[in-house]
Parts: structure tokens; sequence; C-alpha cells
């Protein structure tokens, strides 16, 4: 049963644990990374499945593990900025399972577009003359300068990228968090710079749409999960619309 809370809580429970937990885990990976000269981001970051990197723990990891500090600040006060309305509005647990899940759904639609760009430059690469030992051979950094003859040194490099590099932060849950609060607050006013008012809901739409934009745009020199944010947002719509059609229609 779905229980309204008597009191606005400026830092709900579960917020505030998941502020702690990941900013334990970001000052973590300074003091192991001076202390025991380990990574972090590169054991708890999530890889693309065929890595020799990959863990299945990584799934869940990664959404608590942060590349700099601007990283994790703009994570974690977005976090607040709207989880602290939803999660007064829904209740700790529910809004727990939300994070979580859209956390997961971020990362899986992520996986799956970085699976189809492998392919994609796996396929050029074989149209070039590699074959399965090239290809590994690449995938682990050790490639033989002959190799390169036919194909552009950056698909090789894009090819490599795509196994080697983690995927780190907490911003598909957030951006679900950012889909929860446009839907259930959707005329709620949000101060851009705190200066331009805009309705939530058009807050979201454009952020949406502009995500989706630069995630079409496929730059190999951005470091940003677009499709992670679409897909902490589309596995939020799903949940909510789920929810939705198993409560009171007066529930939102």
């Amino acid at each position: 049963m779905y229980y309204q809370p008597v009191r606005f809580n400026l830092l709900p429970e579960v917020i505030k644990n998941l502020l702690i937990i990941n900013g334990i885990f970001y000052f973590a990976t300074f003091s192991f990374r001076n202390t025991f000269g380990l990574d972090l981001n590169e054991i708890l970051g999530l890889y693309l499945p065929g890595s020799p990197h990959f863990k299945p723990y990584q799934l869940v990891t990664h959404m608590f593990m942060h590349g700099n500090f601007g990283h994790i600040f703009f994570n974690m006060f977005a976090l607040w900025m709207f989880g602290t309305s939803i999660e007064n509005y829904w209740g700790g647990q529910r809004f727990l399972v939300y994070y979580f899940f859209t956390g997961l759904g971020a990362a899986a639609l992520h996986l799956g577009v970085n699976y189809w760009e492998m392919l994609q430059l796996e396929s050029i690469l074989r149209s070039a003359g590699f074959d399965n030992t090239d290809l590994a051979m690449v995938r682990s950094g050790q490639v033989d300068p002959g190799l390169a003859i036919g194909v552009s040194r950056d698909v090789i490099q894009q090819y490599y990228l795509k196994f080697n590099v983690p995927t780190v932060g907490a911003s598909g849950a957030v951006f679900g968090v950012l889909l929860a609060f446009g839907m259930m607050f959707p005329n709620q006013y949000i101060f851009i710079y705190f200066l331009f008012p805009i309705k939530a809901k058009y807050f979201v739409m454009i952020y949406g749409a502009l995500e989706l934009i630069n995630g079409l745009s496929s730059d190999p020199s951005s470091n940003i999960a677009h499709f992670a944010h679409l897909g902490g947002m589309l596995f939020g719509y799903i949940l909510i619309k789920y929810w939705q059609n198993k409560t009171d229609p007066d529930y939102y």
C-alpha cells in the first residue's frame, strides 16, 4: 500500500545512504590508487561482455564509481535535488527499487548500443583482412603495425577502446530519477542556472531530446554515455507506467 509521508524530509533515508556510499567509493578510489596502486574504476567499472575485464558484479558496482569530482558532484546534486521529492512521495522502498531498476536498464541499453557499434567496427576490420587472431591482438592492444594497412588506425583504436575502457557513474539512474520528477511533478518549475524557470515536463523532454541527438551523433571522442542516460529514462518510464496500471488511478 502506498504511504504518503506526513512531512517533507530534506534528506530522506535512501538518498542519504546513496550519497554516503557513492562518497565512500569515490574517496576509496584515491586511497586504493595511492596505497596499493589499484584503480577501482578499472575493477568495478562496467566493461562490454566479451572483454577479458568484464565481471557480472560490474552491472551494479559501476553505478557507485565516478571519474572525477565534477562527475560525482553533479550526479549526487541532481540525485538529491530531484530524488528528494520522489522519495518523499513514494517512500524509500519504492524509490530504491526504481533507482536500481533504472540503473540496470541504463546499463543494458548502453551495453546493447556498444555491442552493436563494436560489431560494425569488427565488420570493417574483417573486410580489411583481419582474422580472429588479429582481432584478439587488437583487443589486447598488441597491434602489429602491418595490420593497419587498408584500415583506418582510428577504427582500430575505437575497437580496442570498446573492450578496454570501463563505464562508470550513477548517471543512468539519476536520469531515471529526473524522468520520474518530470512525470510526478510535471508543472513544478526548475530554474536553469537559478535564473530561468521552466516546467519540469518540458525540461525533461528537452534534455531527453538532446541526449538522443548527441547519442546518434556517435562522436568517438565523447566520453559521455548518452544511451545510458536515455536507458535510465526509458526504463523509468516503463516502470512508472507499470506501477500506474497496477494501482489506483488516483495514485499519481
